[in-house]
């Protein structure tokens, strides 16, 4: 089917009803439709390159809201991801943008950029880390980095606990190597309680997702053909992702990329059809979960749909389900469960006001419930719900699998 343009948009406004962006700010050219107006214009030569025109390209979450429920058709994220490459390289990019994408077009720098700020976090002031703030997050509430990246502190090949019943690839994106370490040792944990063998490629960096949004796409090439070279020929049941935005990157944007390289891309496509998120991996083999019967209290539970969980997979309506199932578990849906954090990658450091609207509403729906675990499946949508909770708050964010890993029976 031939890609829909900015050319058939209709005007029809339906876009700006799901815009995060454009739901806080009440202003035309925050929504999806003018984007798509002033690309077009662009693309005809009326209109020029501008800072103006990349800081409104820049004004988005990516969240895929728009494409998911533009009734033309009309593939936005795609569109506004290759505008973006068009206006760094007309515009160039911030300091702090072209760090960022520096860090993370090579794994060796991003584990440098990680064991630096790790030490850094040991010996900011604590004043210092209370006043000063990354976008909307104080210092002080950011996650203390590993002490050791979690693919160094596990073996390739994990065998399980007992009986095989098969065997899986697990991607496990920078924020579990790096950041969040309890995810992924819950993963583990999880996979082979259920009797699969794991295997996690040593060589794997980042998805290139954070290097596609913004306009880096030259670095993210690199990314790319390393991912699909440790990831391609396994004999395996799945390709396990922790994060959504990765399996969006494995899934979506891989096969796309390579097809626009003007080369085949049969590898990347292969790969995408094993590539599953572990929340919808587990609950299709729920039944191989045995969980502690001394565990009789219940938790009360809420969750935080990610967007790329929603718009990418309609994983989140899988994701509730499961956390419904479990036995140990009351669930207390907030009436905002599947609106966006304003997170968005960097989002929440470029345009912090914005961000800073979303996450407050989002934390005083989830504290309406009385749930004391808030859990949601991305590791940026974590880090700004997290960060922006007071330090002694009694509502905690975490993965679901943490929280699943918890409760199983000892094999």
């Amino acid at each position: 089917m031939k890609k829909k343009t900015p050319q058939n948009c209709g005007k029809c406004g339906l876009c700006l009803n799901v815009c995060p962006v454009y739901k806080v700010l009440k202003e035309e050219p925050a929504s999806p439709r003018a984007k798509l107006q002033l690309i077009k214009a662009y693309e005809n030569d009326t209109l020029s390159s501008s800072p103006l025109l990349k800081e409104i390209m820049s004004k988005c979450l990516m969240c895929g809201s728009c494409t998911t429920n533009c009734p033309s058709g009309i593939d936005h994220y795609s569109t506004f991801m290759e505008m973006r490459r068009k206006m760094v390289e007309d515009q160039g990019e911030t300091p702090a943008i072209k760090s960022l994408t520096y860090l993370l077009a090579r794994e060796y720098r991003l584990k440098f950029g990680a064991g630096l700020a790790r030490t850094g976090q040991k010996f900011v002031p604590d004043l210092f880390a209370r006043n000063y703030k990354l976008g909307n997050i104080p210092l002080k509430n950011f996650p203390t980095l590993n002490a050791t990246p979690f693919r160094k502190a596990h073996d390739v090949i994990i065998h399980p606990d007992k009986k095989p019943v098969g065997k899986v690839v697990y991607f496990t994106g920078c924020a579990t190597n790096y950041l969040y370490d309890d995810t992924g040792v819950a993963t583990i944990g999880i996979l082979k309680h259920m009797g699969y063998e794991i295997l996690i490629p040593r060589d794997q960096t980042c998805c290139a997702i954070p290097l596609l949004f913004h306009g880096a796409a030259d670095r993210a090439s690199k990314n790319i053909t390393t991912n699909i070279n440790a990831l391609k020929g396994h004999d395996v049941d799945a390709i396990i992702v922790d994060c959504s935005t990765c399996g969006e990157a494995l899934t979506n944007e891989y096969p796309r990329f390579i097809e626009q390289q003007g080369q085949n891309p049969s590898e990347a496509n292969a790969i995408a059809e094993k590539v599953m998120n572990i929340l919808s991996f587990i609950d299709q083999q729920f039944d191989r979960l045995e969980f502690d019967p001394n565990i009789t209290e219940k938790l009360s539970v809420t969750y935080h749909a990610p967007c790329h969980t929603k718009n990418n997979f309609n994983a989140h309506i899988i994701v509730e389900r499961l956390i419904e199932r479990l036995p140990f578990v009351d669930y207390k849906r907030a009436v905002d469960a599947d609106e966006c954090c304003g997170g968005g990658g960097t989002f929440f450091y470029e345009y912090p006001e914005v961000s800073k609207k979303m996450v407050d509403k989002k934390i005083e729906n989830a504290k309406a419930v009385n749930a004391s675990q808030w859990l949601t499946d991305c590791p940026v949508c974590r880090m700004n719900l997290a960060g922006n909770l007071d330090t002694d708050d009694p509502l905690k964010v975490l993965h679901p699998v943490t929280l699943i890993y918890s409760a199983l029976k000892d094999i």
